[in-house]
Order: C-alpha cells, then sequence, then structure tokens
C-alpha cells in the first residue's frame, strides 16, 4: 500500500511541472487586459501584466526585463486606440514571434477632435467584445484547451451581463438633474454614453495632456453655472488641480474613481468588477440625493 502510495505521489510530481509548462505565456499590456485575460483563460494561462497596479499606461516606460517578457509569450493582449504608443517598439526590440492581440477589434471608438479615445473598457458592453476578441485569439492559441476557454467566457460574460444591469439599476437612482460630475482626464466617455453620466474633466484622453488655463477657467465656470455637485480624483493623476477646483467651486470631492488601472489585492478595485462597482458606488454616494 505504502509503495502505491510511493508511486502515485511521484507520478503527481512529474505530472505538474508539465502541465505548468503546458500553459499558455500571455502578456497582457496593463492591469485591466490581465485580469480579463485570466478570468477567460484560468489555470490553463500564465498572465504577465507590464503595466500593474495603479500604473499609467498613457505614459509607461518599458524596461528590458519588460523585452524578455514579451519574447518568451504566445500572445499579447493590447488594448489599442493608441493607448500604448510603447508597445509596437517593444514587440520589435524583444524580436518576439508573439501573436498580438488588439482587444478593442469591433468596437467603433469615440473620438475626441482627431484622438480616438481608448477607454473603451468603461462601458461593461465594450468588456463584453473584449473578452469576446481574448476567448478567440486563447482559442486559436491552444485549441486542446478551447472547451475550457470558451466555458470560462461564457462563465464571465453572464457575470459581466449582471454587472451591467446592475449599473444601470444604479444609475437611474440619481436623479436627473444630478448626473454630472468633474473628473480628471476624459476616460470616462463610454461610460456616459452607455449609462448617461455626464463627465467633464481639464484634460484630455490622455494623461499627457495637460488643461490650460482656459480649460480650467471654462471648468469653474461650468460648474458654478451648471451646479455640478461633485469632482471626482483619479487613482493614476495627480489629484491637485481637482483639489483646486473644488476648493474654488465648492463642489464636493466625491472621492477616487479608477479609470485605467486595476488596484493591489488589498485595493478597492482589484478586479474589474470589483473596479465597476467601486465606481458607481462613488458616484451613487455623491450624485444620489
Amino acid at each position: 500500500m505504502r509503495r502505491l502510495w510511493l508511486i502515485s505521489l511521484v507520478l503527481v510530481t512529474a505530472i505538474l511541472p508539465a502541465r505548468a509548462q503546458d500553459r499558455l505565456n500571455v502578456v497582457a499590456s496593463f492591469s485591466i487586459l490581465g485580469d480579463l485575460v485570466r478570468n477567460v483563460g484560468g489555470d490553463r494561462v500564465n498572465v504577465t501584466t507590464l503595466v500593474g497596479p495603479d500604473g499609467d499606461a498613457h505614459v509607461y516606460s518599458p524596461t528590458p526585463a519588460d523585452a524578455r517578457k514579451i519574447a518568451d509569450a504566445k500572445l499579447v493582449v493590447v488594448n489599442g486606440l493608441g493607448l500604448e504608443g510603447w508597445l509596437p517598439r517593444l514587440v520589435k526590440s524583444s524580436s518576439s514571434k508573439a501573436t498580438i492581440v488588439t482587444a478593442t477589434n469591433g468596437i467603433v471608438p469615440l473620438r475626441l477632435d482627431s484622438d480616438a479615445d481608448p477607454h473603451a473598457w468603461q462601458s461593461v458592453v465594450n468588456a463584453r467584445v473584449y473578452v469576446g476578441n481574448i476567448s478567440a485569439a486563447l482559442v486559436a492559441a491552444a485549441p486542446a484547451d478551447a472547451a475550457v476557454f470558451r466555458a470560462n467566457a461564457e462563465g464571465y460574460l453572464a457575470k459581466l451581463d449582471a454587472l451591467d444591469h446592475e449599473v444601470r439599476e444604479a444609475v437611474a437612482r440619481i436623479p436627473q438633474g444630478r448626473r454630472k460630475v468633474i473628473s480628471t482626464h476624459r476616460a470616462f466617455g463610454y461610460f456616459a454614453a452607455a449609462y448617461g453620466i455626464a463627465f467633464i474633466a481639464p484634460s484630455g484622453v490622455s494623461t499627457e495632456s495637460e488643461a490650460s488655463a482656459r480649460d480650467i477657467a471654462g471648468i469653474i465656470t461650468q460648474i458654478r453655472t451648471a451646479k455640478i455637485p461633485a469632482v471626482f480624483l483619479e487613482n493614476i493623476s495627480d489629484d491637485r488641480l481637482i483639489r483646486r477646483i473644488a476648493a474654488e467651486t465648492g463642489a464636493t470631492v466625491g472621492g477616487m474613481l479608477y479609470s485605467d488601472s486595476l488596484t493591489g489585492e488589498k485595493g478597492d478595485a482589484p478586479t474589474y468588477i470589483d473596479m465597476v462597482r467601486h465606481n458607481i458606488k462613488a458616484l451613487i454616494e455623491a450624485l444620489g440625493h
């Protein structure tokens, strides 16, 4: 009996590392994409994220270690729509043969002047498109695990459907005249289009853009004339400008919104679903009375 147990232990020990080696190596450009890939890939993928928790993909500076991660990957999942301007050079320098997967394929982008708004994930309906693109790429890269990827995607899509319904019910409780806020940069255009809350921001769709004195003065005037009730900070942005606007207008600082990045595991938004729930709760608390 003991001999059989030892043989079983040896076999399991031999199989486990092999199974780990069989996992698909996937690099995601930033934390939100990393979470979506993990939900679809489950234990059949090893996911590495380049821009980690509370990081800003707009202004990220890649490292030599990032090039090595991409060189070892089978898939590289990116947002596209101009978010990761630093990525093509990184892929080229890594000499990677990885397939590049653009998660926003099939989404019609919003535009601000000549720039595409890359923050498509802020609409949960768009997040479904991300999941579909990620699932199709994983299936193509590892057909033997196709059934697992499809089942994981189906289960996660059901959670996203429930989340979308949850957000719509929450917004419906906000009085129509109070559905407007100030945020740091224009990261919530897709949320606004999907759910009917107006977001006004002093900076553009990238955190690299800086608000002019005229922009700031215009927003201060708008807050006063339109009686905008709350301003919000963002986890990836310097909060001094928003706090100055709040001080000059008397608007309430409604708390923190998560726009372009998740938090670490102990933060308020360690997953995409947690992020959306945190944001809508913050909006309800600031606007819903």
